[in-house]
């Protein structure tokens, strides 16, 4: 007797099935599936950290120190310091939205890298 009408997968079969549906799912809440995806992700978001940071420390260039107890080279240190963490959290909470041009063009490269290694 034919089952196939029961539309009932073999375990092989269930188990790519789901691997595809968590990659689907994943891909509709723009979170990483796999292991290179997670890698690219925060590969992205340290870029676009970098970036951040680097035009913070522009922003406070002009920025004169204080008084007598103000200035030198610990508050020039401290306020790098300073602009990569507000640069950093920025890039954690969403950004400025490069770091998701980044992670796409990240994916497509690898995907063509994958296709012209065939």
């Amino acid at each position: 007797m034919d089952m196939k009408f029961l539309n009932i997968a073999s375990p092989p079969q269930r188990q790519v099935q789901g691997q595809v549906q968590r990659q689907i799912q994943a891909q509709a809440q723009n979170q990483p599936a796999t292991a290179f995806e997670q890698k690219a992700r925060e590969t992205a978001e340290s870029f676009e950290a970098v970036f951040l940071s680097q035009i913070l420390k522009s922003m406070s260039m002009g920025i004169k120190t204080d008084g007598p107890f103000g200035g030198g080279h610990g508050e020039d240190i401290f306020r790098d310091v300073l602009n990569e963490e507000i640069a950093n959290q920025i890039s954690r909470n969403g950004g400025i939205g490069l770091s998701d041009a980044v992670y796409r063009e990240i994916l497509k490269n690898q995907e063509v890298g994958t296709v012209n290694a065939r």
